[in-house]
């Protein structure tokens, strides 16, 4: 199996007496097993203790277990805790994949990769069957050498240094588990959370690039109602108006000619959203959420509905008053909330954006440090984004899409067991049975 190079300083024995044997750097190659074991000796006989590998697990009942490296083999993810019987086919997967791959535009990395997926188990005569679902993606266009300099030096911002510091040990081509190129896993998952929201409860995820750098998309151009995903992808920057699209793509130029990079945000919008997703107190909807997205590579802000603008507000400017429609369900005027309220959604369309930094590694000289502890001046090369958020608008979608069915999931099992205060609440299935497919009816 290929992977990507390790590089480290050799571990040392502790001498406190607790006998931690640690591994010669030349059976690193033994770390990759998914348990590391180590013997503790204590005046007595030996103890048996296991680590577990964290980190790579995302969801409580609709799990994702994502693996692969920038210059791995492959890219991986599991999907356990599917419901059976969802028709779900490669293309698909395929098609939220390309939204994400690089090589798109000249506004994106030139890295080319065709990132076609490969679902090797859990699906049968194009349903899914219940067990687990295993998607792989390999990497083809791998050019190692670029990453020579990062051997020696940290690039300024970027994981470099902190994987050093925690593992005493990093992969060193792409950044490893640190490059965007994790990402895939994410994506491949989400596509299938997205299936199962559209089918079960209508639900639709829609994310687009609301900023760049200095150019900010105002609010009152984009109709969140009427917004639909073939306004967002018409450009290659994924800004649902054509006049601020092209002005963040010449943002974006400006600064790809000078080895440069820039930031921006992407704005999320979740419709037709069941009520009652959520729980109190730890797991709220939007902590759900928060984490989820920031879990993402570069973020650096989130906020929800009103956000930090509502810190401007009074009360009586801030509050989303009630009122009953004509279809006599109980809605507010507003959203200032986000569509969550109490940590639990309340139907409404859920608003959010995520703020991604300026791409860390750039064709400028800068000053940092070796790893052996000396100042120096670092020039990075490899191929990378001059800024993320055009990809990163699927990468979004898709974390929310996967906190959202974990959380639907959770409603069902829970507040659905047994039959709903009709007075009160609202199933999370569609009214109708002709709004589902035949195989859900």
């Amino acid at each position: 199996m290929a992977s990507s190079s390790l590089s480290s300083k050799p571990f040392l024995r502790t001498d406190d007496g607790c006998g931690i044997g640690f591994l010669p750097q030349s059976d690193l190659r033994r770390l990759s097993a998914p348990t590391v074991q180590i013997s503790v000796r204590r005046g007595g006989a030996p103890r048996r203790l296991e680590i577990q590998a964290t980190g790579n697990k995302f969801g409580k009942y609709f799990q994702v277990t994502t693996s692969g490296e920038s210059h791995g083999g492959s890219v991986d993810c599991i999907i356990s805790g599917c419901p059976p019987r969802l028709p779900l086919t490669e293309a698909e997967v395929q098609y939220e994949l390309d939204r994400r791959r690089p090589g798109q535009s000249r506004i994106t990395t030139p890295r080319k990769e065709t990132d076609t997926c490969r679902i090797n188990s859990g699906i049968a005569d194009g349903v899914t069957t219940g067990t687990a679902i295993s998607i792989s993606v390999p990497n083809k266009d791998q050019r190692g050498y670029d990453y020579a300099e990062m051997s020696k030096a940290y690039r300024p911002s970027h994981a470099d240094a902190t994987y050093d510091w925690k593992y005493g040990v990093r992969s060193i081509q792409g950044g490893g588990r640190s490059s965007a190129r994790e990402t895939i896993g994410r994506v491949a998952a989400g596509a299938v959370a997205k299936k199962i929201l559209k089918l079960k409860t209508r639900t639709e995820v829609l994310a687009y690039v609301s900023q760049v750098h200095k150019v900010v998309l105002p609010e009152e151009l984009v109709d969140n109602k009427s917004l639909t995903r073939e306004q967002i992808e018409s450009n290659i920057v994924r800004c649902p108006d054509p006049e601020y699209a092209q002005k963040m793509i010449d943002a974006i130029d400006a600064v790809r000619v000078k080895g440069e990079s820039v930031g921006g945000v992407v704005t999320c919008i979740v419709r037709n959203v069941p009520r009652g997703l959520g729980t109190p107190v730890f797991d709220k909807l939007e902590a759900d959420l928060a984490k989820a997205v920031m879990s993402l590579p570069a973020t650096k802000g989130f906020e929800i509905g009103s956000g930090f603008a509502g810190t401007f507000m009074t009360g009586s400017e801030h509050n989303d008053e009630f009122y009953v429609d004509e279809n006599g369900r109980t809605r507010t005027r507003t959203n200032r909330s986000g569509g969550i309220q109490g940590g639990i959604s309340n139907g409404e369309t859920i608003y959010m954006r995520v703020a991604f930094k300026p791409t860390s590694t750039i064709g400028k000289k800068q000053n940092t440090v070796t790893r052996d502890g000396h100042e120096t001046e670092l020039i990075a090369r490899g191929r990378h984004d001059p800024c993320v958020v055009p990809r990163a608008v699927p990468m979004v979608e898709a974390m929310v899409a996967l906190v959202l069915v974990d959380q639907l999931m959770a409603q069902i099992a829970q507040c659905e067991m047994f039959p709903i205060n009709p007075s009160l609440q609202e199933p999370v299935s569609p009214s109708t049975p002709d709004a589902l497919p035949a195989q859900f009816v």
